[in-house]
């Protein structure tokens, strides 16, 4: 691990592995998890060229800093360390919020961005039931901790397959969650609950683009993973079959498979 003090004022707390023969990659976690979300990635993709950088979010794992307003504080902070990094182009991928966090990175950098991967995520602004739950939700942790709140979710967020029969992961996504700091959470829920309507600005993608979902996601089915699909031109369309909201660690073979392709043929544009 290593860290890095921003302009943003957070220091971000990061993995850096792989030679950078290919494309740099920056991957970025969803909530409420930590860097460790990509580990299986971050392994595959260095033994296969490529530097992969994989940071804790601002209050989240071992990053601190002001308390996130949006989600363009974490867009600052992702390209504050690409900076630091000295990458100036870079694939960029986000799971769940880490996809709208990579949505907004794009819309406030795109020419620094080379790929992207869209994995379990959605475009549209939130509703205002939407809201109200997420401001709810961020009241809950503040005043209770993170462990009821993720062993309620932890059964949502893998498909019953992986639930019932892959204990190793399932035991990863609740320490994740239950680890998870409660105010850089309570912080993010917040600030997702106002974020923007990213559709417009997924059209104006011109990059090599990955969509990917679990056929069993329960918070971001398929019919949203096609939405994203149609949204940005040239962009591929993946499913992967038994997964739930995080097919990453639930299917691990089969997703490292798909991005390192799909990230070998982006470099050959």
């Amino acid at each position: 691990m290593q860290t890095v003090l921003l302009p943003s004022g957070a220091r971000i707390a990061y993995s850096d592995q792989g030679p950078q023969s290919k494309l740099p990659v920056l991957l970025v976690h969803g909530h409420p998890f930590d860097r460790s979300m990509w580990g299986p990635q971050a392994e595959y993709l260095a033994r296969n060229g490529h530097r992969v950088v994989v940071p804790d979010l601002r209050g989240y794992g071992q990053s601190t800093g002001p308390e996130v307003t949006g989600l363009d504080s974490f867009a600052e902070d992702l390209i504050g360390l690409a900076d630091h990094l000295g990458f100036g182009r870079f694939a960029l991928g986000g799971l769940s919020m880490g996809g709208q966090i990579v949505m907004q990175t794009v819309r406030d950098y795109p020419e620094r961005i080379a790929a992207l991967l869209l994995a379990d995520t959605f475009a549209e602004p939130e509703t205002d039931e939407g809201k109200a739950v997420r401001n709810k939700a961020a009241d809950r942790v503040l005043a209770e901790g993170m462990t009821g709140y993720a062993d309620e979710l932890v059964p949502k967020m893998v498909s019953p397959t992986t639930f019932r029969e892959n204990p190793e992961v399932t035991a990863h996504v609740r320490k994740m969650m239950r680890d998870a700091p409660a105010a850089g959470a309570a912080a993010a829920l917040r600030a997702r609950a106002k974020r923007p309507d990213y559709r417009d600005s997924l059209r104006e993608v011109s990059v090599p683009t990955l969509v990917a979902v679990g056929s069993e996601d329960e918070f971001t089915p398929v019919a949203d993973a096609q939405l994203l699909h149609q949204l940005v031109p040239g962009s591929k369309l993946v499913v992967l079959d038994g997964a739930g909201h995080l097919p990453n660690l639930e299917r691990v073979a089969e997703f490292n498979d798909v991005f390192g392709r799909f990230l070998d043929h982006a470099e050959e544009r």
